[in-house]
């Protein structure tokens, strides 16, 4: 894989599973007594922990997992089988709860700043988005393409929070149809990416093997 291939790929990815689109009618509801200024705040700083999160395990992500005798294959099924079950969700047109429950939501509507927990984590580097990065980045091929990684992960964070700027204004101009097409599509792309994950875990076990 080329590098332009591997950017579209994981920037494709990435902005597949933190799907800030669908993120937009949770973030209005837990900032009901917000004005603007302070969602669009809010929403600038989930961005900036998102990204840190989302580059500090890409980091350690393999190095975690050999202190703990799991082996990579391993862990890019159970990764894959994270990414799946939010596709299936999202081909429903709804927000997965493993990203986030209803309880938890109820919750976040009663905190004063719900900035770092839980729109950053885990509305937007949850399990899925850590996942992938981790993954992504075992797929990198040099340095470049590890470098190249860390740019999807800032420009996918730098448009979540364009998505956020734009619903902190109010979110009357989505058309809930269109968002729920644009959410079963990426759903559906995305299932294809964690199959495609479970694929290569398997040929590259099948190699250690034989």
């Amino acid at each position: 894989m080329g590098l332009m291939e591997y950017i579209l790929f994981a920037a494709g990815s990435l902005f597949m599973i933190m799907d800030p689109i669908s993120l937009i009618p949770v973030f209005v509801a837990i900032t009901p007594e917000d004005t603007p200024q302070q969602r669009e705040k809010m929403a600038r700083l989930a961005c900036l922990v998102a990204a840190g999160v989302l580059i500090f395990f890409m980091i350690i992500g393999k190095k975690l997992f050999s202190l703990m005798g799991i082996t990579l294959p391993a862990f890019k099924i159970a990764g894959s089988i994270v990414l799946l079950l939010i596709a299936l969700d999202m081909l429903r047109a709804q927000r997965s709860r493993v990203q986030q429950t209803n309880e938890e939501t109820d919750a976040a509507a009663a905190k004063e700043d719900i900035a770092i927990t839980p729109l950053a984590v885990p509305l937007l580097a949850g399990p899925g988005a850590i996942s992938s990065v981790i993954l992504l980045e075992d797929r990198a091929k040099g340095w470049a393409q590890e470098v190249a990684l860390v740019f999807c992960i800032g420009a996918v964070c730098a448009a979540s929070y364009f998505v956020l700027r734009l619903a902190a204004h109010g979110a009357t101009w989505i058309n809930p149809i269109a968002m729920r097409i644009v959410t079963r599509i990426m759903g559906l792309l995305l299932a294809a990416v964690a199959i495609q994950f479970i694929l290569d875990a398997i040929a590259e076990q099948k190699g250690r093997l034989f």
